[in-house]
């Protein structure tokens, strides 16, 4: 991989280049899983209250958002928006300047679509537990939202970790569909360098590298936090998919 150190036409290295793109797709990566996170453990929380239209608005928002594919929905957000808002609003995201301009559709796809996955898993947590917590809750005085908030949703994301971390790692690998639309992430330089040096192995091996780097660390963090946090006796094979 000496190819790494050689000088560009702009007087750096490729190497930073690549370390450029792993910046992108980290930023991506985490600005991502946030919003991700949240709109997920909202929806999925949805997913299984009393109220029936919360629930078959929740489950139409997983069922559209999961079963779009995912490149799609970031041409949605990148081409098709800003033609189908209003002329001011269209107009004033096509002159965000780029990075920013591919960095915004990127985060609004894999957000949504990661969040409609995260969701089952979370709808998943939350059946696994015992329907008494429910009704000791009510007994207790506590309200819908406290329920949620104080009782459930703990139990069931401490139940959900190892699938949360499949979820995490995909939208990791998932970041690389944001060079399609310009952003220069990982994936993106890697294909840079191989245009510019012509070694199509030293360029994607170093990318494969990156990736492997940070799935072990994260791989390895969630490992030590399933170990805390599990709650012995309690498996989400014990959710009741409906």
């Amino acid at each position: 991989m000496q190819v790494l150190f050689d000088q560009t036409a702009e007087g750096g290295t490729y190497l930073s280049w690549l370390m450029s793109g792993l910046c992108w797709t980290l930023l991506l990566w985490f600005v991502s899983g946030v919003f991700a996170f949240a709109i997920g453990i909202s929806v999925g929380a949805a997913r299984t209250v009393r109220y029936l239209p919360l629930r078959i608005a929740a489950r139409i928002y997983v069922q559209v958002f999961r079963n779009v594919p995912l490149l799609v929905q970031v041409f949605l957000w990148y081409f098709v928006l800003p033609e189908v808002i209003p002329t001011a609003w269209g107009n004033s995201i096509k002159q965000i300047a780029p990075p920013w301009a591919s960095f915004y559709p990127a985060v609004a796809g894999l957000s949504l679509y990661t969040a409609s996955r995260i969701a089952e898993q979370v709808r998943a947590g939350i059946n696994a537990l015992s329907d008494g917590q429910k009704k000791a809750a009510d007994a207790l005085g506590l309200s819908t939202f406290q329920t949620y908030l104080l009782i459930l949703l703990p139990q069931s994301l401490r139940i959900t970790i190892p699938t949360l971390t499949s979820e995490a790692l995909g939208l990791l690998k998932n970041t690389s569909v944001a060079l399609t639309i310009g952003l220069l992430e990982i994936t993106a330089r890697a294909e840079q360098i191989n245009e510019f040096t012509f070694r199509t192995f030293d360029a994607f091996a170093s990318a494969t590298v990156l990736y492997l780097l940070i799935a072990l660390v994260l791989h390895q963090v969630a490992f030590q936090a399933e170990r805390m946090l599990r709650i012995p006796g309690v498996s989400q094979n014990n959710a009741v998919r409906k």
